[in-house]
């Protein structure tokens, strides 16, 4: 039965970090996979972790299973964070943990379909690549709506309504809520409020991807998309990961919040999360939340935690913008200012596929074909090698 089997190509981007690894340049640059790293290039622990874990193995008494949402004290301290503390006492979210962000949007599309008979799903061109087979696999339908402007690096924001525009009521809209991944090109408030009137008045349904929390502007500027849409009296689905600002890649952290308008709605919906998680992974694990959990209910620790948020968030801003001086240095008379206004870790750069791939082949540079580039891979020791090479290709 195996002999049958096709081989399917490797991960685009995972693909791509093994070629990094085997490639023996010893100035090679890798600006692919969507890690954080510091200014030695490495993706370390947070210090707030650290002191979490400690806090949980000097007092951890079991690794008994978890209930299938996840722990009751972290679902109340995810809510509150995407929400903020007003809103989420008001709000009727039905809230769980999720083993990633991944999961979560895969649970989301398990609900949109099977529960909400939603049968198509309209994501932003580009959008993370795995977002098609995610929700594809879930057994909807895919469709797309446009998003970038002529140049590819900024938002055409008359063209996403114009793409709406041919969606029927109950379809679900995937949105990326902060530093949209790909692109870093976000919606300003104006943009956001309008799109949520347009949503409600067409009856569509918003899955929120909520990857950044904390990348953007800050913990709770961040949020704003949602809140308004929520406080507006709508009905969306939020997917959240901590992959991301709690730096736990490895531990696979996240959950998903469904906002209803009725109690009888929010006790449906969180029946049916349950028993959506209970056939595909039955309840998640315990460690990477409990540390998520630690911090934010622990007032000091949450504080280091936010300082430490706040430091990762500074760092990239800085580095856009030494990039893009260095750029307006080596290519004269080519505006590099879009890269400042484009928001968290990655960057449509404006690169091409044969650009890219000169970058990889001449320079060792490795970035997307998209020209996708990972800001928080730049640092000191790699940025004036990574900007002549950039300059050479263009």
């Amino acid at each position: 039965m195996f002999e049958s089997v096709p081989v399917n190509p490797p991960d685009a981007i995972f693909g791509l970090n093994e070629l990094f690894k085997n490639d023996s340049n010893a100035n090679k640059i890798n600006l692919t996979v969507g890690v954080y790293k510091d200014a030695s290039g490495q993706t370390p622990i947070m210090k707030s972790v650290k002191l979490a874990e400690q806090i949980l193995l000097d007092n951890s008494t079991t690794k008994s299973y978890l209930p299938i949402d996840g722990s009751p004290a972290y679902r109340t301290a995810v809510a509150e964070l995407i929400l903020g503390k007003d809103l989420s006492g008001k709000a009727l979210a039905s809230t769980a943990q999720t083993p990633g962000g991944t999961v979560s949007l895969r649970v989301a599309g398990e609900l949109a379909r099977r529960v909400l008979g939603v049968k198509t799903i309209w994501m932003s061109n580009p959008t993370w690549a795995n977002h098609p087979k995610i929700f594809g696999q879930a057994g909807l339908e895919i469709k797309q709506y446009d998003y970038l402007d002529e140049s590819g690096t900024g938002l055409d924001f008359e063209k996403v309504k114009a793409s709406l525009s041919s969606s029927q009521k109950g379809d679900a809209v995937l949105l990326h809520t902060v530093c949209h991944n790909p692109t870093g090109v976000d919606l300003s408030s104006d943009q956001w409020t309008e799109l949520g009137e347009i949503m409600k008045t067409k009856s569509l349904l918003p899955i929120f991807d909520f990857a950044y929390q904390g990348f953007g502007e800050g913990l709770e500027e961040d949020a704003s998309p949602i809140r308004k849409f929520v406080a507006s009296g709508g009905e969306a689905i939020i997917c959240n990961s901590f992959s991301k600002n709690f730096g736990l890649y490895g531990e696979r952290v996240g959950g998903i919040t469904a906002i209803s308008q009725t109690a009888e709605a929010a006790a449906a919906m969180q029946s049916q999360i349950k028993s959506t998680i209970r056939t595909m992974y039955s309840n998640p694990p315990i460690h990477g939340g409990a540390i998520v959990q630690t911090v934010l209910t622990d007032a000091d620790l949450r504080n280091t935690w936010e300082d430490e948020l706040t430091g990762v968030r500074e760092r990239i801003v800085a580095l856009r913008s030494q990039f893009v001086d260095k750029m307006a240095a080596l290519v004269p008379g080519r505006d590099f200012e879009y890269i400042n206004r484009q928001r968290g870790m990655f960057s449509y750069s404006g690169l091409s596929k044969d650009q890219a791939e000169a970058l990889r082949n001449d320079h060792s540079i490795y970035i997307l074909g998209s020209g996708r580039i990972n800001i928080a891979g730049m640092n000191a020791d790699n940025m004036d090698g990574l900007c002549k090479a950039i300059a050479s290709v263009l």
